[in-house]
């Protein structure tokens, strides 16, 4: 993540599982609040890399970096390890993601009780807005954007009727 101006960096923090009936109305949504923010100045735009909304955000970035050849995805993993034990399937589209991605960041070179935690921070650490997709408010997500607020970004939640 850029270090110099978090003010045009956003993160992403979302729940693996997104209901079929909801995906598509949502990536719709991402897209156009991750456009808004490029008219806004925002360039950098960083991803986790876990299965579900991470995923859909990082390729809403890459299709957008088509129109919007400036934008950067940055995706900050936990470890090295992180898609250890996914399905063939999942495994791909991480390895597609990850060479496409503009920079890849690791927090940790193994699996560490932390580390997912370390990660999340980091994104919110460096960026000035979070759009996340939370509805469990008990959950890795809702730490995140949570720690977000407390550190001042702006965030969006996809799950909230406009």
């Amino acid at each position: 993540m850029p270090e110099e101006n978090r003010s045009d960096t956003c993160c992403f923090t979302g729940h693996r599982h997104i209901p079929a009936s909801e995906y598509n109305a949502l990536d719709q949504r991402l897209e156009a609040e991750i456009e808004n923010l490029i008219h806004q100045g925002v360039r950098y735009f960083g991803a986790g890399g876990a299965m579900g909304f991470d995923t859909m955000a990082a390729f809403a970035v890459l299709r957008l970096r088509m129109i919007y050849p400036h934008i950067r995805l940055i995706l900050v993993l936990p470890c090295k390890t992180q898609a250890r034990g996914w399905d063939r399937a999942n495994k791909k589209i991480y390895n597609q993601i990850r060479r496409q991605a503009d920079k890849v960041v690791y927090v940790s070179k193994q699996y560490t009780p932390g580390c997912m935690q370390e990660r999340n921070r980091r994104l919110a650490d460096h960026s000035a807005v979070c759009i996340c997709y939370l509805i469990n408010q008990r959950s890795g997500t809702a730490y995140t954007a949570n720690y977000a607020r407390q550190q001042g970004l702006r965030v969006i939640n996809l799950a909230q009727p406009l």
